[in-house]
Order: C-alpha cells, then sequence, then structure tokens
C-alpha cells in the first residue's frame, strides 16, 4: 500500500510564472500520480498523454477543455481521457490563491 499526502505534497504556486508547479508524486505499478497547483490565470496548453489518464481537481476549480467542451472541475469532479486525447488546463483569474490538479497516468507498467 501507498499513501499520499497530497495536501503537504502538492507543490507550491508561483504566480510569477504563465504554469502551474508540478511534482511527481508516484511512479507506481500501472499508475504515475502528478499534482499540479495552479495560482489564477496560469494554464496548461493544449497537449496530449501517451496513455489514457483520470483528471481531478482536489483544491479550488479549473476549467478542462477537450475539444469543444470544457468541464468545470471542483473538488468531487473526475475526468478520464483515453490516449492521445487534446485538452488543456486554465485556472480562472477568479479562482482561489491555490489550486491542485491530480494527475493519474495510467500506464499499465510494472516496477520491480
Amino acid at each position: 500500500m501507498t499513501v499520499l499526502p497530497l495536501t503537504d505534497a502538492a507543490p507550491v504556486p508561483d504566480p510569477s510564472r504563465p504554469r502551474p508547479a508540478v511534482a511527481r508524486l508516484l511512479q507506481g505499478d500501472g499508475a504515475n500520480v502528478i499534482a499540479f497547483t495552479f495560482a489564477p490565470g496560469q494554464d496548461l496548453p493544449d497537449h496530449r498523454s501517451a496513455h489514457p489518464i483520470t483528471v481531478q481537481c482536489v483544491e479550488g476549480a479549473l476549467d478542462f477543455t477537450c475539444g469543444d467542451e470544457t468541464v468545470r472541475l471542483t473538488p468531487g469532479v473526475v475526468v478520464h481521457l483515453r490516449e492521445k486525447v487534446t485538452h488543456r488546463v486554465d485556472c480562472p483569474a477568479d479562482a482561489p490563491e491555490k489550486n491542485v490538479l491530480l494527475l493519474t497516468m495510467l500506464t499499465g507498467e510494472r516496477h520491480a
């Protein structure tokens, strides 16, 4: 069993930068878990993942866009995407100072 202290492990955002702070929390069997912390106005522009993913906002609010659909991520909302689907994440200007996105990459890899 692996326990992740997400509240303590999430990186501190730097509002002077255009992109969120990022920290890999786990590279485990079948999944990588990564935390992004956004300040208002920061974004992750269009990108794709080599693996299926789930994303969830564990603190604050974020806008997740895939194609022409945008979902407001707030705690309790989870999105799943298959691999190689273009998407983006934006932190609204009116969001709290700290907005934490938890990304799980479903790699299927086994680690010894």
